[in-house]
């Protein structure tokens, strides 16, 4: 009687989208952007550079498939924050001070990597205008946190704060990869603060 084999189960789609870009987000931060290699990139998922193809279509789009979902977990981060404050602006602001410098800590390589992409975007049309289109989602993804909490009015210009935060988040990033510690997170909750509170109303 010959042995049973055991059975194997197929990662989802999902699962290879998330293993192939958990690997280029390594890949990307050892070899830079112009050095990574769809090959390389497979080789560390443990799939066919084929594999890595059918669900991406070039470097360029998984390199903005790893920026959406920096985005969402930033999102999900500041959802978080605000939640737990519930509705004390100060506490939402200390919150969100803390989760934006424990994930540069956490994701430092991304956010070099994004300046390389940028500077590359900044020589080429169609990525800048890509790149663009990933901005803005951003900051609309931060509309729908902040409307969905209660530390920020609805009928608050979000559009504006969003956009402030995006931005916040971003160069806040650039100085503390730089240099380590040099963003004092009460500072930092205090500006968050008074972003939060005086956004104006529309109407007003």
């Amino acid at each position: 009687m010959s042995p049973v084999k055991p059975h194997r189960t197929r990662p989802t789609r999902g699962e290879v989208r998330d293993r192939i870009l958990d690997a280029a987000s390594k890949v990307f931060a050892a070899e830079g952007f112009a050095g990574a290699t769809i090959d390389a990139i497979g080789q560390a998922a443990g799939f066919t550079k084929g594999a890595v193809y059918s669900n991406f279509g070039s470097k360029d789009e998984l390199f903005l498939a790893l920026l959406d979902r920096e985005f969402e977990l930033r999102g999900e981060q500041i959802a978080i924050a605000l939640d737990s404050s519930d509705g004390d602006t100060g506490a939402a602001a200390r919150e969100v001070s803390r989760s934006v410098l424990d994930s540069v800590r956490d994701h430092s390589d991304y956010y070099v990597l994004f300046v390389e992409y940028w500077l590359r975007a900044q020589r080429d049309p169609r990525l800048r205008e890509r790149l663009i289109g990933r901005r803005r989602a951003a900051a609309g993804e931060a509309v729908r946190i902040v409307e969905s909490s209660d530390t920020v009015q609805s009928d608050r210009q979000l559009a504006d704060l969003a956009q402030l935060v995006v931005t916040l988040n971003l160069g806040v990033a650039m100085e503390e990869v730089l240099r380590p510690g040099s963003i004092n997170p009460n500072l930092l909750a205090q500006l968050i603060t008074a972003l939060l509170e005086s956004v104006p109303v529309s109407g007003d």
